[in-house]
């Protein structure tokens, strides 16, 4: 299927009109456009051809073993997911490799070198680590990667998105480098949503045109790096038309980037198992709640053309695989030893608090127990430490509490645990408090010479003013004993006194205390201030 030319590039008179009319609509008279000037004679005479790329840095060295050893690390479960994905990984990156060597040694030949490539699609239910499982994988082997959802994009691009997109996020990614963006993987998750059945609703005409477009990608063909959409692109190519005459037409070639695809295909399994009951006597009785691999090896192209897909467009995804759901077993292993476990994020959020939290294994099987009740697979399980934690962060964080240890009974009472643990947070930060106002005291007399005690009354008015005040014990007695070292001072010169000791209305009324204190030191038996 040949693309269609890149329409011809506009004259310096109509760039400037579109330009002029598009500041115009957005920023009014306030800005206006200089008019380009002619190019030169001898750039303008040569025209510019797109400029493909030479691939000559991307490298691979991986065997299956190792990308699978890879995903074992991060993903739990899903295995014979992981071993389809490994070789059809290697097989495609390993072709690459070879035919960038034949391109050296004979570039005819490489021409005529034919290859089925293994785009893969991905069916599992939410949830169970498909995005997962790919994003790990260009991690690995270092190219860069694309995730979009299929329902967003149109045939046309004037509503949604353009697929061409894609492959330009990809450059993007790959901070421009169209060499390392030509190796990359485009993943498109919910393909399922551009298909319909006809015996349902009738074909979908713009998800047949999305297919239609993703099927020219998937095979091979040229993208122009800039999009003709994309405004702020062809002003930079308006910018190159005005210093040299014609603008660079840089395009990439999608033959190495691999193509994966994934959906839920809720209905496919339904339809696959009725077929399969008809012709096999004794095939599960039972409703199918979710495609497994048993099921999935009766899946043919017919079962997916049925579902809605244009066979040439299923054609050229070869390479099938299933994820299976995960149950309650499956996510206690993922929080326990997944390598991207989502108790990493929150010791991440409750260590910015001062708190060291910890889990025993009795309460994340029940954490897992309630998140496989969701049904959303390894999204459940951050939609129930949400909700159980939420509390804890807004109430613990700053109260002085620093161990925090998930038990069975905070899981199943978290709110009768997080009161216990606040009023015992509120002591201990009531000794920090008064081991702080202590300490306060005892800087002032060194600084001073003057040696200022707290008693009991005062160390929990202290306290009381620090906690409702969320004041740092320091700060607030600052504030409250700013003038003391002036007054306790022309104390100690009219009386020789150097120690006092203040009660609690000294923190409620500090001036009017140390107002006490020097009419004292003047005349002896005046005031009320403690001694």
């Amino acid at each position: 299927m040949e693309q269609n030319p890149p329409p011809p590039f506009p004259s310096p008179e109509e760039l400037k009109t579109k330009i002029t009319e598009f500041m115009k609509q957005n920023f009014g008279d306030r800005v206006s456009v200089a008019a380009f000037p002619a190019p030169e004679p001898a750039e303008a005479e040569t025209e510019e051809k797109p400029e493909k790329i030479d691939n000559q840095e991307f490298e691979f060295n991986f065997l299956p073993r190792d990308i699978k050893a890879h995903l074992d690390r991060f993903v739990i479960k899903q295995d014979e997911a992981k071993k389809v994905l490994a070789i059809a990984v290697c097989d495609h990156y390993n072709h690459a490799k070879y035919l960038r060597q034949l391109e050296k040694e004979n570039p005819k030949r490489a021409e005529l070198t034919e290859y089925a490539k293994q785009n893969v699609i991905l069916v599992g239910p939410t949830g169970v680590g498909k995005t997962y499982l790919i994003k790990h994988i260009a991690d690995l082997i270092k190219v860069p990667f694309v995730k979009a959802d299929a329902t967003k994009f149109s045939e046309t691009g004037y509503v949604g998105g353009d697929v061409e997109d894609l492959v330009r996020e990809l450059v993007h990614k790959a901070n421009s480098d169209v060499n390392l963006a030509q190796f990359g993987i485009i993943y498109i998750d919910e393909i399922d949503k551009i298909a319909s059945a006809g015996n349902l609703i009738g074909r979908d005409v713009s998800g047949r045109g999305v297919q239609t477009t993703l099927l020219k990608l998937m095979e091979e063909t040229e993208v122009p790096v800039r999009s003709m959409n994309d405004l702020q692109s062809q002003l930079q190519a308006a910018f190159e038309f005005q210093r040299k005459g014609k603008a660079k037409r840089e395009t990439i070639n999608t033959r190495h980037i691999l193509f994966v695809v994934s959906g839920a295909f809720e209905k496919l399994k339904e339809q696959v198992a009725r077929r399969v009951r008809q012709g096999q006597i004794g095939f599960r009785a039972e409703p199918v709640q979710v495609m497994d691999n048993e099921l999935f090896q009766h899946v043919t192209t017919k079962d997916f053309v049925e579902y809605g897909f244009e066979p040439e467009f299923i054609g050229r995804l070869p390479v099938r695989v299933v994820c299976l759901d995960l149950d309650a077993d499956d996510l206690f292993k993922i929080m326990k030893f997944s390598e991207g476990s989502l108790l990493r994020q929150y010791e991440r959020a409750f260590r910015a608090y001062g708190i060291d939290i910890s889990f025993d294994d009795e309460s994340l099987r029940l954490i897992a127990e309630a998140a496989a009740a969701e049904r959303t697979g390894a999204r459940g399980l951050l939609t129930v430490f949400e909700k159980l934690f939420r509390d804890y962060k807004y109430y613990l964080a700053g109260s002085g509490l620093s161990q925090l240890r998930v038990t069975a009974e905070l899981v199943r009472e978290p709110k009768r645990v997080l009161d216990r643990l606040m009023a015992e947070g509120e002591k201990q930060e009531a000794k920090m408090l008064e081991a702080a106002a202590r300490q306060f005291a005892e800087t002032f007399g060194k600084e001073h010479g003057l040696e200022i005690v707290f008693d009991d009354s005062a160390l929990r008015r202290l306290v009381e003013r620090a906690q409702a005040e969320r004041m740092n014990m320091n700060d607030l007695c600052a504030h409250l004993f700013k003038d003391y070292q002036f007054g306790l001072s022309l104390v100690k010169k009219n009386a020789g006194r150097t120690k006092f000791v203040l009660g609690a209305e000294a923190i409620d009324a500090p001036d009017k205390c140390l107002s006490e204190l020097v009419v004292q030191s003047y005349y002896p038996g005046a005031g009320s201030a403690k001694s």
